[in-house]
């Protein structure tokens, strides 16, 4: 019987040493159909009717001389190949429709294809390195079948914690654009904490206040997203003077009697009350230009 992702009860992938590629394959298969068996095996049998990937030159495999490559010029693995045919169905399960091209885009780029380079380029990258030391060592005396199963178990708790964020993040658009909408002066206040980068990051927003979960009020800045020259720096950083000082020195630099934590890297800060909080962010915009940051 098939799932709701026609995904087989049935799929064999290439036996002895195992690669991020074939484990993350084999884990989003297991993701979409949780009885799905996955024999390795040296070559494909003959008639077979499940799924094969990462061997014998079909669709899901990437060794043939017409292996497919991305418009950006990284080359398809077993993974991304998989990813491709099923990813948006995945989403589909937990994003609104609107979002779903968006979000299996993302998670391609920045999840599946620095694995798909790795097992086409050998190129490193360390969660692959982290996979890679499930391989039993020359002289364990393990089957490498087994280590292949546990590394497969590892992958996809990492898949069903990545999957679980981005449901998360889609989830909390609404409430953060609502809260984009009554943003006052580049500060974004959230009513509780959630995932706003999503929203955030390519929007007039510098900073963003919110309910610690560790208590208080937190206040952080806003980078610039993936369509800005910029992307990844933060677009007003808090003051240079106020790096890793202790709460004393915070309120007599600044004034606020519940500020008590600025981050070492100027991202982050803590106050024990919402007016304090939002007033840090104030002086951090007023203090740009003299502390270097615009």
């Amino acid at each position: 019987m098939k799932n709701p992702f026609n995904v087989p009860d049935y799929a064999v992938t290439h036996g002895a040493k195992f690669h991020a590629d074939d484990v993350f394959a084999g884990a989003l298969l297991r993701y979409m159909n949780p009885n799905i068996r996955i024999d390795r095996v040296l070559q494909p049998p003959e008639h077979f009717d499940g799924l094969i990937f990462d061997i014998g030159r079909g669709a899901y495999d990437h060794h043939q001389q017409d292996a497919e490559v991305r418009e950006n010029g990284v080359p398809y693995a077993a993974f991304g190949l998989l990813w491709r045919a099923y990813g948006a169905g995945v989403l589909r399960t937990g994003c609104p429709e609107e979002s779903v091209s968006r979000e299996a885009a993302h998670f391609d780029e920045k999840f599946v294809q620095p694995l798909d380079l790795d097992d086409n380029t050998g190129c490193g990258t360390p969660l692959a390195d982290v996979i890679a030391s499930f391989n039993p060592a020359w002289d364990a005396g393990q089957s490498p079948d087994a280590c292949y199963e546990e590394a497969v178990q590892f992958a996809l708790t990492i898949l069903t914690k990545k999957f679980s964020q981005i449901f998360a993040a889609c989830r909390a658009e609404k409430l953060v654009r609502a809260a984009l909408a009554q943003q006052k002066d580049g500060i974004v206040e959230l009513p509780v904490y959630c995932p706003w980068k999503l929203v955030l990051q390519d929007s007039p927003a510098e900073f963003v206040v919110y309910p610690s979960q560790r208590g208080g009020y937190s206040g952080q800045t806003v980078p610039y997203g993936d369509g800005n020259p910029r992307r990844g720096e933060n677009k007003c950083d808090f003051p240079l003077q106020w790096a890793g000082k202790g709460a004393a020195e915070l309120q007599r630099l600044t004034g606020l009697s519940t500020l008590r934590f600025c981050h070492n890297s100027r991202f982050l800060i803590a106050a024990d009350t919402r007016e304090d909080a939002l007033a840090a962010c104030r002086l951090a915009q007023q203090l740009q230009d003299t502390d270097g940051n615009g």
